[in-house]
């Protein structure tokens, strides 16, 4: 059985070229993801919460200089929701991005699989309640849904894999 029931070959090479071609990498959008991914980056190491930390310390120590006034205390109030409000937008940003790419590839791995049911593919797009019940048909055809593993059922799967 070829790999893709019912798609020419010169159909399969058609696609592969078009997957070469990439978009130009330009405007807007393409500069607020540069930067959203590289402040992700920056802000996700370990020594950006040290710095946090030591920003917050040298606040604290601080307000006994400054007589823990009411200005002393906007200071930090102003800058952690500015931070706050800013990082929002760029973590949605990257988190939209990276399951819009995992999205993709699961529908790639969805279509090379002869017996993968397609209709899961754009499960992202449904409400909640259509998910859970997909899921329930997917647990329904499972031998051994997950609730079963828990309780130590397990599926054989050939010699040597621990069942007598």
């Amino acid at each position: 059985m070829p790999p893709h029931p019912g798609v020419s070959t010169r159909e399969r090479k058609k696609h592969r070229l078009a997957m070469e071609e990439k978009l130009p990498q330009r405007g807007l959008s393409h500069w607020f993801s540069r930067v959203a991914s590289g402040i992700a980056n920056f802000t996700g190491r370990p020594w950006a919460f040290l710095t946090a930390i030591v920003v917050i310390l040298v606040w604290a120590i601080t307000g006994p200089i400054f007589g823990f006034s009411d200005t002393w205390q906007l200071v930090i109030n102003t800058g952690t929701t500015v931070v706050t409000f800013l990082m929002v937008f760029l973590i949605q940003n990257t988190q939209n991005r990276d399951a819009r790419a995992i999205h993709l590839k699961l529908d790639e791995l969805l279509r090379a699989t002869p017996n993968a049911r397609r209709e899961f593919m754009e499960a992202e797009e449904e409400d909640l309640d259509e998910i859970e019940r997909e899921k329930a048909i997917v647990d329904r055809d499972d031998p051994a849904p997950p609730e079963e593993r828990a309780h130590g059922h397990t599926v054989s799967s050939g010699p040597g894999d621990g069942q007598k």
